[in-house]
């Protein structure tokens, strides 16, 4: 699960342990429990001295994601998790599809072909917010082809909406959970950027954006209740913090491959390539925060480039989840994100929220 080169790495983390969360430090090979240094994640990246604060042995590295070393949790607390969409020309094309299809998977491969003759060289040559944008956005209203996807595709505003509560989210090795009335849907595999209360992005994460194409390609009205479920939004294993040896650089360039295993053996593989968004990770962060605060920071979903069409049992209906599939996202600078696909019903309910959380730590006298 970890970094290709995390020897080198500064890892941020959460695990549970049997006195409850608490923030982690992955370092030269061993995890430290720094809960009594930081109680929080949150308070834990506000700090510069990441590359030598000391803990609590938990564990060496070789246990992690085994039987018997500790269970991984989201590696976020109480940061806002948001989300970025139709951040990649193939992504906008595809909420286009939806869109027009009114979220009936049956309709997608014939306007599919048709969007992509029309509209697909344009929309990928064109910056976001400039003047041939504009330019493009008045012949496809001209033509009827204007949506409200093009729009914050390529218009000046990005997307940027509130993917989960505070401390919803799960970790490496969890379940993650599909709506049970959802029968057009799949993974989002992203990188997501950790923001501090002032603004500065200090590190990164890999994460899922369960997507739910049925919901939103009925109405975008009910994007809360394609995005926002019982276990739909996955992050981890661990946030890698900004340093000599990973950059924002690394993050504009980071190749994400997606791996898909179905109970009957059915496999899909995918690649998200960040060189291929159309608004920069900065701009995107200095978006989130242009008329709001985060005093905890946020987590922020950068949006994929993915946007499976194979079809997995019936043609033209391209793909959709089924019970059991096994998931894994993965890029050398960030390791391996992997979760098992069940539906939100099913999967364990969320139950420890943020009062829970000061208890919790207020009665191991960390706060």
């Amino acid at each position: 699960m970890l970094p290709a080169d995390h020897a080198q790495a500064i890892l941020v983390g959460r695990v549970l342990t049997d006195d409850g969360p608490s923030p982690v430090v992955v370092r030269g090979g061993t995890v430290y429990d720094v809960s009594a240094i930081a109680p929080t994640v949150a308070d834990l990246i506000e700090r510069d001295d990441l590359a030598m604060i000391d803990g609590v042995v938990l564990c060496g590295v070789e246990s992690l994601g085994t039987p018997g070393g500790p269970r991984l949790l989201a590696p976020v607390d109480l940061q806002c998790i948001k989300a970025c969409g139709v951040t990649f020309a193939v992504s906008a094309i595809e909420r286009v599809i939806e869109e027009r299809a009114r979220g009936d998977a049956e309709k997608a491969a014939t306007i599919r072909g048709d969007l992509e003759a029309k509209v697909g060289s344009g929309i990928r040559s064109v910056v976001p917010g400039s003047a041939e944008a504009a330019n493009l956005k008045a012949a496809l209203i001209d033509a009827g082809m204007w949506s409200q996807y093009l729009e914050v595709a390529i218009g000046p505003d990005a997307e940027v909406f509130t993917k989960a509560p505070v401390l919803s989210a799960i970790g490496w090795g969890g379940d993650i959970g599909i709506r049970s009335d959802s029968d057009w849907n799949n993974p989002e595999p992203e990188v997501v950027l950790i923001v501090d209360r002032n603004g500065t992005p200090r590190g990164a994460t890999l994460g899922n954006d369960v997507n739910l194409r049925d919901f939103e390609g009925r109405s975008a009205l009910l994007l809360g209740k394609a995005k926002d479920n019982n276990a739909s939004t996955s992050l981890g294993p661990f946030v890698r913090i900004f340093d000599a040896s990973f950059t924002m650089d690394d993050v504009r360039t980071a190749v994400v491959d997606l791996e898909i295993d179905g109970p009957e053996g059915y496999r899909l593989t995918g690649t998200n390539k960040m060189s291929e968004i159309s608004r920069d990770p900065t701009d995107l962060v200095r978006q989130t925060l242009s008329e709001h605060q985060y005093p905890d920071g946020f987590a922020l979903f950068l949006g994929t480039l993915f946007a499976p069409v194979q079809d997995r049992d019936h043609p033209g209906r391209g793909f959709t989840h089924k019970d059991g599939d096994v998931v894994r996202i993965s890029t050398p600078k960030l390791g391996s994100l992997f979760n098992r696909v069940t539906t939100s019903k099913a999967a364990a309910p969320w139950q420890f929220g943020i009062r829970d959380l000061m208890r919790n730590l207020a009665g191991r006298g960390l706060l």
